[in-house]
């Protein structure tokens, strides 16, 4: 076989050989408060390896394992640990060590389903990156399989995790903004997402998120985080989705849009917008939350009230009914609204290693992050068929 066959098959054949082994089944493993949690990475690139240092930090987590099929990325991965750790190329080799209680699943978002299948087959506890599983069939595949399992399952919309935003869910489920008609969610950056390759043969395992092969594009890994808050303030799920997308800007050979722009009809006729650009990082991330009564406004770690009204000639000193404290009014935001939290990230884990010890439903669960997975699924539907998608009768009823 010529080397260029060889190392394109190889590359794909590990991002496709995901669900071909049958790991035999454990029971769902026990712990007590002082127990350590054993934890393994699976994919050590930018968001996996990421948060290993983070885990170093939480208490109970103990990183002993992680894995990647790039000699690159694991060879980064091991030395960014504290401590010395046991390297993989071969996740499945990793699920067969009985030291390792949980995994933490950071890979291409293709491969999350079958990956995960497997972590369950073995009886590991499950941090699973968003976006949950790719594909209507990968999300089937994977709840049919979470039913059979007592294993602990959190995704990672790390924001469902954050203080601050559910201090913000709650205030706006008590009608601190009145009647909710809107939410307007963007997440713009500048930039082409490109990652370096340092072999050509390499360019769609690394670039990955730009084939639609393994990748839902600006939908699944940026926009899924709001589409996650919505369902999450709403308790609900989106009725129908329209939208458009192209590449338009970055003209490189990728095929998931460079540019996308979704509207999700909600119950009680409620409209929410998520706008991606890569062009253009005007007030890079933001989540309007409107209603009769006001409006919030949320970055990635801190909010603001702005009631309806006119409020140009309050006087500072009067005080603020969210927070409690005297009002500090921030042109064109409004009030600051402040609670002590901990980074989201961090704040996920903590909150994945507590569900692990006492046996509890993670905030961000299973079927939070299998409903938030179908809706980026509706809207890659929507623009790349040109249609209106509608929610599909066969997920009305997921695990829970």
């Amino acid at each position: 076989m010529k080397r260029r066959s060889f190392v394109k098959r190889s590359s794909m054949g590990a991002l496709g050989a995901m669900a071909t082994m049958s790991i035999p089944s454990l029971n769902a493993l026990s712990f007590s408060k002082n127990d350590q949690i054993n934890i393994g990475v699976i994919g050590t690139g930018d968001r996996g390896g990421g948060l290993m240092p983070v885990i170093d930090e939480i208490p109970n987590l103990n990183l002993i394992a992680c894995c990647d099929i790039l000699p690159f990325r694991l060879e980064k991965g091991i030395e960014r640990a504290s401590r010395k750790l046991k390297g993989y190329s071969d996740y499945r080799k990793m699920l067969d060590n009985k030291d390792i209680d949980a995994v933490l699943v950071a890979t291409p978002f293709s491969t999350h389903s079958a990956i995960e299948i497997d972590a369950l087959d073995a009886g590991k506890h499950i941090y699973g990156e968003k976006t949950t599983a790719k594909g209507y069939q990968g999300i089937k595949k994977l709840n049919d399989k979470k039913k059979e399992s007592k294993s602990i399952f959190q995704t990672g919309h790390q924001y469902h995790s954050s203080r601050l935003y559910t201090h913000v869910v709650e205030l706006i489920q008590q009608g601190k903004i009145g009647n909710i008609t809107a939410f307007e969610c963007q997440w713009n950056r500048h930039g082409n997402w490109r990652r370096p390759v340092p072999d050509p043969e390499l360019e769609r395992l690394i670039n990955w998120r730009m084939y639609r092969e393994y990748s839902g594009g600006l939908v699944a890994e940026l926009c899924s985080h709001q589409i996650d808050f919505v369902n999450w303030v709403l308790d609900a799920v989106p009725e129908q989705v329209m939208g458009a997308g192209g590449i338009d800007y970055w003209k490189d050979g990728r095929e998931t849009y460079d540019n996308i722009h979704l509207i999700y009809n909600y119950p009680n006729g409620v409209k929410a917008k998520f706008t991606c650009l890569t062009s253009n990082a005007m007030n890079d991330y933001q989540i309007n939350v409107l209603g009769d009564k006001g409006t919030i406004i949320l970055d990635y770690e801190n909010a603001w009230f702005y009631p309806e009204g006119n409020f140009d000639d309050r006087e500072l000193g009067d005080v603020d009914g969210v927070s409690g404290a005297t009002m500090q009014w921030v042109k064109g935001k409004g009030i600051p609204i402040e609670v002590g939290h901990t980074h989201s990230s961090k704040q996920a884990l903590m909150d994945f290693s507590d569900s692990v010890l006492n046996n509890t439903r993670p905030k961000s669960d299973f079927v939070t992050g299998a409903k938030a997975a179908i809706a980026v699924q509706m809207g890659l539907d929507a623009m790349y068929n040109n249609e209106i998608v509608k929610w599909r009768n066969d997920f009305k009823n997921l695990y829970s």
